[in-house]
């Protein structure tokens, strides 16, 4: 659809001038404010930071849309479900 995604991009939430705090998202595009994260089993035993990373990242009006490593088995099933996040995201802004 024409979007470019960086790879492993960092997200600054907070800059002063003692500190720099950011996450480093998995896949980001930057057009769509549109973060897609793959999960490991790791993330089963860190929701809580996970809820509070998003809500940092919706704060900022960027859309955290989490997929399990499974999921990215079935190649034609994890890319229909991308193609309809990104349809869903132009349908909800107004910058397209």
């Amino acid at each position: 659809m024409g979007f470019k995604f960086l790879r492993q991009h960092p997200i600054f939430y907070r800059i002063d001038k003692n500190q720099v705090e950011f996450f480093v998202a998995d896949f980001y595009c930057s057009k769509l404010k549109l973060v897609l994260e793959v999960d490991g089993p790791i993330h089963e035993f860190r929701q809580d930071y996970d809820r509070e990373r998003d809500l940092k990242l919706k704060n900022k009006g960027i859309i955290v849309v989490r997929l399990r490593n499974d999921e990215l088995l079935d190649v034609s099933s994890i890319g229909s479900k991308i193609m309809h996040i990104v349809k869903k995201c132009i349908e909800n802004s107004e910058d397209f």
